[in-house]
This record gives C-alpha cells, sequence and structure tokens, in this order.
C-alpha cells in the first residue's frame, strides 16, 4: 500500500514537472528549474488534496 502510494506520487510529479517543463519551453522560452519544480509540487499537493476530498465526502 505504502509502496503503491509513493510510486503514484513519484509518477505524478514527474508527469506534472515535464508537461509544466514542456509548456514554459513552448510558449515562455527557457524555464528555470525553481518554476518547474515548484509548479509540479503545487499540482501534486492539488491532485493529493482531491483524492482525499473524494475518500473524505459522502457520496449523495
Amino acid at each position: 500500500m505504502i509502496a503503491r502510494e509513493l510510486f503514484i506520487l513519484i509518477a505524478a510529479f514527474a508527469a506534472f514537472a515535464s508537461a509544466v517543463g514542456a509548456y514554459l519551453a513552448a510558449f515562455h522560452g527557457s524555464p528555470s528549474v525553481k518554476e518547474v519544480l515548484s509548479t509540479a509540487f503545487a499540482a501534486v499537493i492539488g491532485l493529493y488534496v482531491g483524492r482525499y476530498l473524494q475518500v473524505r465526502l459522502p457520496r449523495g
């Protein structure tokens, strides 16, 4: 279970970082590592908040 969550965390971070890096490179020139990593980190936090709310909120 912990290994699955760790895999999801790493895969999501890598996916968001590559997508953000590609977007910034294509539309805004060369991105800085700080921009890419901070945006990917924020996206992963949002992903986990969404997963938490999905489990915790009552279904109706």
